[in-house]
């Protein structure tokens, strides 16, 4: 296993790529220029095996190992940006107004084409590595989710499959992680309640859905507060509220949607349950009614515990053992990555990107004294996996 000294060489050159990425920000599944970016270096590394056009514009790309016979395991970057009007002020800032990376996933894209170049000039590891570039991270349908409808895990015979992700507030050249759920899942949900509208002067000829609607947001409170066992995690936020168009017109009509996230499989179906007989109950008592529409979006991120020991003992050989929080504490956010682990074995592992602005935030920027020891971990991991 190599310490980090060993990749600090690919720093500036990685450190340019990031930057390219971060200037030529693309979203979603429209990544024309940046899947281009990533298979022309791809094939400078001496790489044959690239394919791409997978999930519209992921790429799946081989290196064989010289170690003999062994097994395929699979490395995910995602590659879009968000559409957010950047304010980070650097001079590699976004030369498209509304897009930017702020997420990171230009650094993601970087650390692990910088493994690629490193794992295909030294090849010391034993069966295949396959390079997995994700599409679509950020939107629904998730690309990660494509990728694996569309075969990638049983086309590239790929066994277990390992990603990483940045994260402001754990200092650089650290990383979290823990086993079983890491991030939770994530639903959202449309609620339409229908009353009967009037004028504002005499409501009670009326069947206010603002008052309903109003109701209903309160009532669903108590979910959390009081049906769900305090030791389990379950978070539903209303997140839109819409009504009215006069300040002397109640509307006959109100709309509201939020999200719901869990750790817990039954807590989703509680949730789903749960909220139409809440608001259906709150609305009917009104005198109105509801329509309601609810949407599984993302499943519970889960790191399978042989896999997250793996990805433990790559980051330790890195940086050592105080530099790895194997008990990090799971998060209520989300990741299409869970698609990939329901498909196969693995874990994700959060790396520091130090006292940077927070994800999705106008002035974050991925930090590039992290590249290294993405890379690193990249190398130490398909050597510690693949070990000839």
């Amino acid at each position: 296993m190599r310490s980090v000294e060993v990749f600090r060489d690919l720093q500036s050159e990685a450190t340019t790529w990031r930057r390219y990425l971060h200037q030529n920000p693309e979203l979603d599944y429209r990544l024309h220029n940046t899947a281009g970016f990533v298979a022309e270096k791809l094939a400078s590394f001496g790489i044959n095996h690239i394919e791409t056009g997978i999930a519209e514009t992921g790429i799946v790309a081989l290196i064989q190992g010289e170690g003999g016979e062994g097994p395929t395991i699979g490395l995910r970057a995602d590659m879009d940006a968000l559409p957010i009007l950047e304010e980070s002020n650097k001079p590699w800032s976004s030369k498209t107004p509304g897009k930017m990376h702020g997420c990171g996933h230009d650094g993601h894209t970087a650390m692990l084409l910088g493994a690629a170049k490193y794992l295909a000039s030294t090849r010391k590891f034993k069966g295949s590595v396959a390079l997995i570039f994700q599409p679509a991270e950020e939107v629904l349908p998730s690309g990660a989710l494509k990728m694996v409808q569309e075969g990638i895990m049983d086309r590239f015979d790929i066994s277990k499959v390992f990603g990483m992700h940045n994260t402001p507030g754990i200092e650089v050249g650290k990383f979290g992680i823990c086993h079983g759920p890491i991030l939770a899942s994530l639903d959202e949900f449309d609620l339409a309640v229908t009353g009967k509208g009037g004028h504002a002067a005499r409501p009670h000829e009326t069947v206010d859905p603002i008052v309903i609607a109003g109701q209903i947001i309160v009532g669903l409170q108590t979910l959390v507060s009081r049906n769900t066992n305090p030791l389990e995690s379950l978070v539903v936020s209303i997140t839109k509220l819409n009504a009215g168009t006069s300040h002397n017109i109640i509307p006959g009509h109100a709309g509201m949607g939020g999200t719901v996230r869990t750790f817990s499989p039954a807590l989703r179906d509680f949730a789903e349950k749960q909220i139409l007989a809440s608001a259906q109950g709150i609305a009917r008592a009104f005198g109105g009614d509801i329509e309601f529409q609810y949407r599984r979006d993302c499943p519970v991120t889960f790191n399978h515990s042989g896999e997250t020991d793996l990805a433990i003992r790559a980051a330790r050989s890195l940086v050592g053992l105080a530099s790895v929080n194997d008990k990090m504490t799971p998060r209520i956010s989300s990741e299409d990555f869970a698609y990939m682990l329901e498909a196969r074995p693995g874990a994700i592992i959060y790396i520091g990107n130090g006292s940077t602005a927070a994800l999705h935030n106008p002035a974050y920027d991925f930090n590039d004294e992290a590249l290294p020891y993405g890379i690193g971990y990249w190398v130490n991991l398909v050597e510690t996996v693949l070990a000839p």
